[in-house]
């Protein structure tokens, strides 16, 4: 599993009794700063003339460009669709959990089931720190509800899950104020932007690397507000490993 550390933002980056079991993430809603490096895995740089086949690193703007343009489908979500907070590598702590250890900046204790005590955190959406893992909840960078609108609703169960947990890369999930995700629910760009301005460019990184990595499809509205964030962006890097199929 890759570093998930997210302090200091200009650091390179592409989120009961244990939190690892606790149900506190909503970045889901029923249906109804300046330049800053990037997202997701690591990847070596591309030739000229464009990333290599399912890895990459660009500019943000040559990344939303590569991003499908799509039209949103959300017929037929359930959040049930995507499996989530597994036990992926069958180390008794659930994907909650992983993120929380990898993310701490000051690791706390991990005691039987994987609950977790002490430990200290930075919420990067809103630049609040925080030492009760409990007020933090795992989100998903694109929201389970966004990944099914943009092409997941086409995918399998098993890549559905895959995307839920994906703890291969550093950027997919991120620990961040309950406040903050649930304010974000299932929004993506052009309706939610992290409160910290700080955050802007690291998200919008995130985003698209996370969109590339899952081969996603961007909306016209989201594009457009992608696009108008590498205007203070201009110096942010995206890095992405495609996931496997």
């Amino acid at each position: 599993m890759k570093s998930r550390c997210l302090v200091p933002l200009a650091a390179a980056v592409i989120a009961a009794t244990l939190v690892g079991c606790n149900p506190q993430v909503t970045d889901d809603k029923p249906a109804d700063s300046n330049s800053a490096p990037s997202s997701t895995a690591s990847a070596a740089s591309p030739a000229a003339g464009g990333p290599a086949p399912g890895a990459g690193a660009m500019t943000l703007a040559d990344a939303i460009a590569a991003i499908p343009d799509g039209i949103e489908r959300r017929d037929g979500y359930e959040r049930d669709a995507f499996r989530h907070w597994i036990d992926e590598d069958n180390d008794g702590c659930p994907t909650r959990a992983e993120v929380l250890i990898d993310e701490a900046t000051a690791k706390p204790e991990q005691g039987a089931r994987c609950a977790l005590t002490g430990g200290a955190w930075t919420s990067y959406y809103d630049e609040v720190d925080v030492t009760d893992p409990r007020k933090l909840d795992i989100d998903h960078v694109v929201p389970l509800a966004e990944a099914w609108d943009s092409g997941a609703y086409d995918w399998t169960p098993e890549r559905r899950q895959a995307f839920a947990n994906d703890i291969g890369v550093a950027r997919s999930l991120v620990a961040v104020t309950a406040g903050s995700n649930r304010s974000k629910g299932d929004k993506d760009p052009g309706q939610w932007l992290p409160p910290a301005a700080s955050a802007h460019c690291t998200y919008a990184a995130d985003w698209a690397g996370t969109k590339l990595r899952w081969k996603l499809q961007v909306d016209k509205e989201e594009k457009a507000a992608l696009l108008k964030l590498t205007k203070k962006c201009s110096e942010t890097v995206v890095e992405f490993e495609e996931a496997a199929s």
